[in-house]
């Protein structure tokens, strides 16, 4: 009984020193995500391995011209630059490159640069791979964006028509806006000019892609608080063109009037979802598959980095999903990789996904402040 005892004490001394690394660090440390990261159930032949435990509030990632992941953050400041992969298919070294920002959740990668979104502005780092040890000073793209804090951190990727796309997110948890910006998915030129609406009704994106074969632009929207445990659904959506709205702050998911707002708009005048996800997930970050290491199935399937609740009785999300296409419409829905939460305990919270050059694909969980590896290893006959 007494060596339980000091065994359960070792623990609990042990759990302590973690929390409080945590705490002061902003990331879990190492060994205790290599036991962690156990836990995560996968589909047979995938195995998750930490790629990276450097990476404080790791966000949104972008994967440079040369094998450099870049790396934003939200309440770190700070974005990150990870070398490629060494022979252990780890992360080499971990460089800031740039702190003291706003917020600078989003990054895209084009033609040598690094752009970085920050609440109200677009920055971009020139020939920055070559730089990483010497990173040049900035060049403001856009000062056009909202300054409001609430649902400011903002997601950017380039699209097929070479325009830089940025989510500017509602004020608000629901709420009317006089400024036409708020609650859409903007589009500007590379250089920061022809700033305009592509998508309206959008409460608050941090995710999208396009299609590798059709183009279309494909979406992630959080649904609003405090309707219920299973009230609104996040959302997926589909914007093949220009103009579109996707129903906030009059109506979510597709048929769920706001109970503040039903009586203005119909949800019959607006777009439905593609697919209605979870309520309260927190659906972030989302990508296409596009590698060859995956079995063929997986080709320009989704993956969904679901962040996870905060206010549900009982908490949903903490996990990455697979959403299968057929004739470029949902037929599933299902877990991927699952396991962030053990208990009551959470350890882990996914919030990007992206598909790496060799087909492997990278998570990013702001929670740990760790980079995560999933690769697909066929079996061998036996």
């Amino acid at each position: 009984m007494k060596r339980l005892a000091l065994v359960g004490l070792g623990v609990v001394l042990g759990l302590g020193a973690a929390v409080g690394y945590w705490r002061w660090t902003g990331q879990l440390p190492g060994l205790l995500l290599e036991v962690l990261l156990g836990r995560v159930r996968l589909p047979p032949g995938f195995t998750i391995q930490l790629y990276s435990s450097y990476v404080p509030n790791a966000r949104s990632m972008a994967l440079g011209a040369r094998g450099t992941l870049f790396v934003g953050s939200r309440r770190a400041g700070r974005v990150y630059a990870l070398a490629p992969r060494d022979r252990d298919d780890r992360a080499g070294e971990v460089r800031t490159i740039a702190s003291g920002l706003n917020a600078p959740n989003g990054v895209a990668f084009r033609d040598g640069s690094l752009y970085v979104a920050e609440v109200n502005r677009v920055l971009r780092y020139d020939d920055i791979e070559a730089r990483v040890n010497d990173p040049p000073a900035p060049v403001v793209v856009s000062e056009s964006l909202p300054s409001d804090p609430n649902h400011g951190w903002r997601f950017i990727r380039f699209g097929p028509d070479g325009g830089l796309y940025v989510s500017v997110g509602a004020p608000c948890n629901v709420c009317e806006s006089t400024d036409e910006r708020y609650g859409t998915i903007m589009r500007m030129r590379p250089d920061g000019t022809g700033l305009e609406v592509f998508a309206r009704g959008v409460r608050n994106s941090v995710g999208f892609a396009w299609h590798p074969l059709t183009g279309q632009l494909w979406f992630t929207d959080n649904g609003r608080d405090w309707m219920g445990d299973d009230l609104p659904p996040d959302e997926l959506n589909r914007a093949p063109h220009k103009g579109m709205h996707f129903g906030f702050p009059y109506c979510h998911g597709i048929d769920v009037s706001d109970p503040e707002l039903a009586q203005k708009r119909s949800c019959t005048e607006f777009e439905p979802p593609a697919l209605e996800l979870g309520a309260h997930v927190a659906a972030l970050g989302m990508c296409f598959y596009t590698g060859s290491s995956f079995p063929a199935y997986y080709r320009n399937q989704i993956f969904i980095a679901e962040h996870g609740s905060w206010n549900r009785s009982s908490p949903a999300g903490y996990r990455v999903t697979l959403i299968r296409l057929k004739d470029d419409r949902p037929v599933t829905y299902e877990p991927f990789a699952d396991g962030w939460r053990l208990g009551l305990l959470t350890w882990g919270r996914p919030v990007d996904v992206l598909v790496a050059a060799d087909g492997a694909l990278l998570i990013s969980d702001d929670y740990a402040g760790a980079i995560y590896r999933v690769s697909y290893k066929t079996a061998r006959p036996t």
